[in-house]
This record gives structure tokens, sequence and C-alpha cells, in this order.
């Protein structure tokens, strides 16, 4: 696809009326969510515009072939999927549902309802899916798949207040109103104080165990920092890479292509009592940590000392707004935090939540921006 030189947003408007007329339900804000998916990736990349489109627009197996028919029509006249060009590799295609004709069915053509309820969409069965379970083909999909997450940054009452049609009685200015008309009386004026976001601080381990799902995470990162101002993100292993910086490329693939460059301990050993002392000496003393909410993925693996890591954790959880726990294996069946290094961070942290897929970020992207 060559590159744009006019407005895109008709273009996108445009195509999600087509779908809309072709039969797919596109609603005011699945079209909403597919312009801001197309801005993140670039409309100028014709694979991640069709997989943006896809994971915002469709919403059943019906939808898919409807969708492909009209994306073939509006941005490729000639009637070609995109492909990826750059590799030559051939686009990862998604596993074929049961067609009608496929499922069994009775006498009378009815089907049964099991079956019906197993044609779920498969970009809702992936968002499910464990990251470190996925092949290539589904870690690439699921990629694109990332461009739906929208975090919301916390908020905070600042000292400041700004006028308000209720709230607390704006004593000062209903006197100065006052004045101006000679003493007459008149509407009470009302005041509320002002709110900001908060800084969010994210630490995401990349150490050996933690390695599937280092690239998940720093999407996921790469999204924070994208969509919120004041972002900060590090990375632990046996040391602290400070990579907001390279996380703040538009592009996410060359984004994690600049933060791998520039960790030097990737899928290395693990010492996350020393990082979070590191961490906390140089810049949560500095104020970056000082009220704001700090995420912590790890699976809790520490090679050094475990008491050192809890001290750690107790130091940060006094100078923090909010502390949370990220543990991939938080969601899986069966899990007990046993390890030295998470039993002894539990206790100095607000929210333990679980980090294994889309599903569990959407989840995780609510508990921070509640926080």
């Amino acid at each position: 696809m060559s590159a744009i030189t006019f407005d895109p947003l008709p273009l996108l408007v445009g195509f999600t009326r087509a779908l809309k007329a072709a039969g797919v339900p596109v609603t005011p804000d699945r079209a909403h969510g597919f312009v801001e998916a197309t801005a993140i990736v670039g409309l100028d990349d014709q694979q991640a515009t069709y997989w943006a489109g896809r994971a915002t627009l469709c919403s059943g197996p019906d939808d898919l072939t409807r969708y492909d028919q009209v994306f073939e029509a509006w941005f490729d006249p000639r009637g070609e999927l995109p492909r990826r060009r750059e590799t030559g590799l051939p686009m990862p295609q998604a596993p074929a549902l049961p067609s009608v004709d496929e499922a069994e069915g009775d006498a009378d053509g009815e089907f049964d309802g099991d079956v019906l309820r197993a044609a779920a969409t498969t970009t809702d069965v992936l968002r499910h899916r464990d990251v470190a379970s996925l092949d290539a083909g589904e870690r690439q999909r699921l990629a694109a798949m990332f461009a739906t997450l929208r975090p919301t940054a916390p908020l905070r009452r600042t000292a400041r207040h700004e006028r308000w049609h209720r709230g607390r009685l704006d004593a000062s200015r209903t006197l100065r109103d006052s004045l101006r008309r000679m003493g007459e009386p008149g509407e009470l004026a009302w005041r509320r104080r002002r709110v900001r976001p908060r800084r969010v601080v994210l630490l995401v381990d990349v150490s050996g165990s933690m390695s599937a799902y280092a690239d998940a995470l720093l999407r996921l990162a790469h999204r924070y920092v994208a969509a919120q101002p004041r972002v900060e993100v590090f990375t632990l292993g046996t040391r602290l890479t400070h990579v907001t910086r390279a996380l703040r490329h538009r592009d996410a693939d060359r984004a994690l292509v600049a933060a791998g460059d520039a960790v030097p301990d990737w899928s290395g050993g693990t010492r996350l009592g020393e990082t979070m002392r590191v961490f906390l000496d140089r810049w949560g003393q500095r104020g970056m940590a000082r009220g704001s909410v700090v995420v912590v993925f790890s699976d809790g693996w520490e090679r050094g000392d475990a008491t050192l890591l809890g001290e750690q954790m107790a130091r940060l959880h006094r100078i923090a707004h909010h502390v949370v726990w990220v543990n991939p294996h938080r969601g899986k069946a069966g899990y007990e935090p046993l390890q030295q290094g998470i039993a002894a961070a539990l206790p100095h942290v607000d929210d333990f939540v679980a980090g294994h897929s889309l599903a569990a970020f959407e989840e995780l992207v609510e508990v921070v921006g509640r926080a």
C-alpha cells in the first residue's frame, strides 16, 4: 500500500459504513476503536490495518467472511488480502471454524446448541489463551489485538480548586460577586478540587523464567506509554534498565526492538531484591515512585535474598500510592504463591492479579485505572 498523503479518516469511516451495509453490526464504539487502532499501527501497513479492523469490528464468526470481502473491495480492488511483503511469508491463517454443513444435525436440520456455541470467534478464544502457549502465527495476531487496549490513568486530587456546579461553597468568589452587585444577593459559587493523572511506573521482569511473557508485557507497556504521558517503564533482571524512551516509538515492533537493544540482561538471571533497591535508591527517593501506581510484572522467582526483596517491597509500599503485582501464573488452575520471592513480596502488595493473556491484561488495565 502506498504512503497516505491525505486525511485517512473519511476512508476509515467509509469502510465501517460499508461493513455495516454488508451486514456486519458495526457500532460507533467499534468504529472508534478501529480508527484508534489504525492510527497506532499506521494505515500504510495493509496487514496491520487488516488485523486491527478484524479485531475491533468483527463480533462473530459470521462477520469474518463479509469482513474479508469488504476489505478486499475497499482497500485492494485487485481482490488480494494483505501479505507480509517484507519477508515474503504468508499471512497467518486462523483455524477454520465449523461450518453449518459440517455440523451434525438431526433430521429436521436443527443443530446441537453445543456445536453452535463451539463456533466462537478465534479472536475471543485467542484473548483467553496463555501467551506462553501460542505459536508464531498466533503471537502475530495477538500483537495486532493489543491495539484494542485503552489504558486509562488513575487520577489524584490536587491542592488547587476549580469552578464547578456543585461541591464545596466558594465563599471568596461568592463574596466578590456580591460586592460587584453593590451587596445585592446572588447565586452561590461552588468549587471542587482539581484532578490530575497519577504517574504509572511499570517494572517488567525479563529474566529467563519470564522470557515467554516478556514480549507481550513490553507490548502492554508500549500501549501505556503511547496512551498516557506520565508513564515510566523499567526492566528487571540482574540489573535495572530504563526503557521508556525506547518504547516511545509509535510502531510497537520497532519499540520492542529498541527496548531489546537497550536491555543487556534479557533472559538472564533474577535478582529482584537488588534491582528493586537500585530503583528505589536512584528513582524512588527522587520522587518517581512517590505517590505513583507501581506495577511489578514478575513470577517471583528470586535467586538472591528473598528477605531483601521483602524489605524493598515494604519500602516501596510506604512511598507509592498503590502497588500491583502481576504474575503470569496467577491465572492458572492450582497455582499457589509458594516461591520465596513472591511470598516475601505479597504482604506489601495492594493487588495481586494474573498476567498470562490479553483478557488478563484488560482486567489489569481496569485495576490500574481505578487505583
